[in-house]
């Protein structure tokens, strides 16, 4: 897009290419000129391609040592960190945030937009879960761990005063956004790149998931549910800490594939009989992505899922709920698909997937900003 303002983009750290990544890459899609700051940056040369080959202005973070590997160590530092970088020179700051990224320091003649991919979950509504799962709801750490947590939501409550609008990536997510800084915030989806995945409607006896294997995803469960249904077959794609762990909980029906090239993804993405979700997730791409290979999903009904794939009562239903995180309400609902499959159509799960296109994010980002900058200047002018 050409404009004469000068527009810069603050992520939070550049280390993979996952979802948020994804969406401030999108952004510079819009805004090619824009500058790219970033706590940390590490991207090897073919995530960089994904960002114009820019290299980001980072702070002081990435010079400490082990910063690479072990960034969230610094998370303490962090909040110091971001409001060191000067975007000062800046007529538009893009916040790309979910930890640190909308606290960068800006002033009055300035338009701070925040993209929240969601408040900082640990240190809010998803700190207990955050603490057991790293072991630090007890003991000497763990009180040091709680005192960390509260110093940054005060942090972090504070900062949200420097946003002048907030953007969700899901109506989830706005809610939480109300929640924790007490503001509105309008939903912009994120962009699902649909047009690399192919509809396929002849399917396969097999269902599939595929995730980093973290304790949240609950890989875990979905194993062990199908451990109990030998007569189903269930590939698993995905590596991670848990993977071994996850591995003794596989019966022979089973099938643990660890990393895979996206070409193997897709392949199986495209033939199996439906996708199985599980995770509590802000938005969740990969269920996008796997209805856009006409797949219908089997999904844990909370979060983004509810926004993303449509209920068997719709009129163009693309997949399952289930009520509760635990094996038995994943076992209830790959049966409650098995006797009304033929109510998901291939097609429907593609169309419903192109509603959260690449294409469909520009235009409304774009719109948004153009939109936010007019309202801004004329807020500006004074008439005397």
């Amino acid at each position: 897009m050409q404009s004469n303002k000068k527009i810069t983009l603050v992520h939070e750290w550049l280390q993979s290419y996952a979802g948020s990544e994804q969406v401030s890459a999108a952004i510079l899609d819009i805004y090619p000129e824009a500058e790219l700051y970033s706590v940390i940056d590490f991207l090897n040369e073919e995530q960089r391609a994904k960002f114009k080959n820019k290299k980001s202005t980072t702070t002081f973070i990435q010079k400490l040592p082990g910063a690479k590997k072990h960034y969230q160590k610094y998370l303490p530092l962090m909040p110091l960190a971001i409001e060191q970088l000067d975007v000062s020179k800046a007529d538009v700051v893009i916040s790309s945030a979910h930890a640190v990224a909308k606290g960068v320091l800006t002033g009055p003649d300035q338009l701070h937009i925040s993209y929240v991919h969601s408040p900082m979950r640990y240190a809010w509504d998803l700190q207990h879960q955050y603490l057991k799962e790293s072991k630090l709801d007890r003991g000497l750490k763990g009180w040091l761990a709680k005192f960390i947590l509260h110093k940054l939501r005060i942090w972090d409550y504070r900062t949200a005063a420097g946003v002048d609008h907030f953007i969700a990536n899901s109506k989830f997510i706005a809610r939480r956004i109300k929640k924790v800084y007490g503001r509105d915030a309008d939903v912009i989806y994120p962009p699902v790149a649909v047009n690399e995945f192919t509809l396929t409607h002849e399917k396969q006896d097999f269902y599939l998931t595929a995730s980093r294997m973290v304790p949240y995803k609950r890989i875990d469960l979905i194993v062990e549910a199908f451990s109990k249904m030998p007569e189903k077959q269930l590939i698993v794609i995905g590596d991670g800490p848990d993977f071994e762990k996850i591995k003794n909980k596989a019966s022979a029906n089973v099938k643990l594939l660890g990393f895979c090239e996206f070409k193997v993804l897709k392949d199986h993405m495209q033939k199996a009989k439906a996708f199985v979700f599980a995770a509590e997730e802000d938005f969740g791409i990969i269920p996008v992505e796997a209805q856009a290979c006409g797949t219908p999903v089997i999904a844990f009904g909370k979060g983004g899922a509810l926004e993303t794939v449509l209920p068997e009562e719709s009129a163009t239903p693309t997949g399952v709920f289930f009520k509760e995180q635990s094996v038995q309400s994943i076992i209830e609902a790959v049966e409650q698909f098995e006797l009304k499959i033929e109510n998901f159509s291939p097609d429907n799960c593609r169309n419903n997937a192109e509603r959260f296109s690449k294409e469909r994010f520009h235009q409304e980002m774009n719109n948004y900003v153009e939109n936010k900058w007019k309202q801004f200047l004329a807020d500006k002018t004074v008439t005397y």
